[in-house]
């Protein structure tokens, strides 16, 4: 089997070229312009991909390429002038009124993305001329058909890349290259996409079934595939059968993807065996005084921790609760937590790491009440904890209003039998859980100018939850901030 689906050979991001040369702008440009178009980002780039299926001939206007923020630097030259750099393409054809292009073959699903693509670390800072230079470097190992920047929820570029070449060879140039590559002249770390994948499982402590799932979840291409797209709604009797084949639901529960199973009552649950621990992820909380007011430790921590709000749990008349976080906290976020949070309902409160036993129960106790919003959200249906006073979680998402919302009296906790019983010792705090899950239905975040493609960083992370998967699956929002596919 080929290593790529049949590409132009001149498709690949831009080559540096630092002699100002008009013909070596002008080549710069046009490969630009080609990458946007190849088969490894127009298909996974929810914007481009709108532009070339607007109309059946696949005509994009060429003043709108011409915008994308990779063309910053030609787009003092003018449209003619990118016009001309357009005119050696082989790969791309312009029309007759010179203000649409297309490509000249169909677009073919790549093969084999995963093996031809590596991963290194150590670019230091970004500034405007980073990516041009680290095209030009991994070009001399060979072609390579996207360098995409990793970065995280802040979208501050982490120092590392994951690179896709066009073919095997040019994989094993690079991470056999002898002596090593080395940037600015410090080494880089260089490993396989699938040595860093494995490498990522092992620090995790995954093992079994978390391990192969992760490792699914990492191979496969994230974000919008058009290949996927196009494969919905081909047929009624093929989406009735697909409708009405029962989805796995899995739910990715701090760094670990767990497939939720269904108890009698139809409500969602996961294994306590396949639960990860991740020691040192939770905080105890003494001295409150029998009374915690939810904002004053959700809002404080959610602005020191990558605007995440923590799973708190705390029963009403207790003088203590547990806050969990997304991993484990290092001496220097303990601190953090501690001069943040001094009071709590005007009382002084201390901090301390609870016993192993605690907080493996308390993790499991996350994860469940996760598991059953996810597969709520998943199915269409709400979402509520009896007793519990949390927020909004009795919507079940927003998509689909009328039935989703199960009436006001639905909204989580704060329905009218809940007042009445005055029964408050139940009200473990699964708020933080409902509050996410209440927006799992909701639209997904309109495209954007693209970045590179699905391997890029991460965009629109405040945005929504959304509805996607690699076949039928769908994502949602749990109460921990993490995501179920359901598939």
């Amino acid at each position: 089997m080929a290593d790529v689906a049949t590409e132009i050979p001149t498709v690949s991001p831009a080559e540096n070229g630092a002699t100002g040369d008009d013909s070596d702008k002008k080549l710069r440009a046009m490969r630009q312009v080609e990458f946007y178009f190849a088969d490894a980002n127009l298909p996974f780039d929810k914007f481009m991909w709108t532009l070339h299926s607007k109309t059946p001939e696949h005509w994009v206007p060429v003043k709108t390429v011409a915008s994308f923020k990779r063309m910053r630097e030609f787009q003092s030259e003018g449209i003619d002038w990118l016009l001309q750099a357009l005119e050696d393409s082989t790969f791309l054809e312009v029309d007759e009124s010179k203000t649409n292009i297309r490509r000249t073959t169909e677009v073919e699903e790549p093969k084999n993305q995963f093996e031809r693509s590596i991963y290194a670390k150590g670019f230091g800072e970004e500034e405007p001329t980073l990516q041009t230079r680290m095209e030009d470097f991994f070009n001399k190992y060979g072609r390579t058909n996207a360098v995409r920047m990793r970065r995280d929820e802040k979208k501050q570029f982490k120092g590392s890349v994951f690179v896709e070449f066009a073919d095997s060879t040019s994989v094993d140039a690079f991470l056999k290259a002898d002596p090593k590559p080395t940037w600015e002249g410090k080494e880089l770390l260089t490993m396989s996409k699938e040595e860093y994948c494995e490498m990522k499982i092992k620090e995790k402590g995954l093992t079994g079934k978390a391990a192969k799932n992760r490792r699914e979840l990492m191979t496969r291409p994230r974000g919008f595939n058009a290949f996927v797209e196009m494969t919905k709604g081909q047929g009624s009797d093929d989406k009735k059968k697909s409708d009405d084949s029962p989805k796995e639901v899995f739910l990715d529960f701090m760094g670990t993807n767990l497939l939720i199973n269904k108890d009698s009552e139809g409500n969602g649950f996961v294994k306590a065996e396949d639960v990860p621990f991740v020691k040192g992820a939770t905080l105890k909380f003494d001295g409150c005084g029998g009374d915690v007011s939810w904002s004053e430790i959700k809002e404080p921590l959610k602005s020191k921790f990558d605007n995440r709000a923590p799973y708190i749990k705390y029963s009403r008349g207790d003088d203590s609760g547990l806050v969990g976080f997304q991993k484990a906290l290092s001496e220097e976020e303990i601190s953090v937590v501690k001069e943040t949070i001094k009071t709590i309902n005007k009382k002084p409160v201390t901090w301390t790491i609870p016993s192993e036993e605690d907080e493996k129960a308390f993790q499991i106790e996350r994860a469940q009440v996760a598991a059953k919003a996810a597969l709520s959200a998943a199915n269409g249906t709400s979402f509520s904890t009896r007793g519990s006073r949390g927020g909004r979680g009795g919507r079940g998402g927003r998509g689909g209003r009328g039935g989703g919302r199960g009436g006001r009296g639905g909204r989580g906790g704060r329905s009218g039998g809940d007042r009445q019983n005055g029964t408050p010792k139940d009200n473990a705090a699964t708020k933080e859980g409902k509050e996410d899950q209440a927006q799992a239905g909701e639209k997904r975040k309109r495209a954007v100018e693209p970045d590179g493609s699905h391997d890029a960083g991460v965009r629109g992370v405040n945005a929504p939850p959304v509805l996607a998967s690699e076949s039928t699956a769908k994502k949602v929002k749990t109460n921990d901030g993490e995501a179920a596919a359901a598939s």
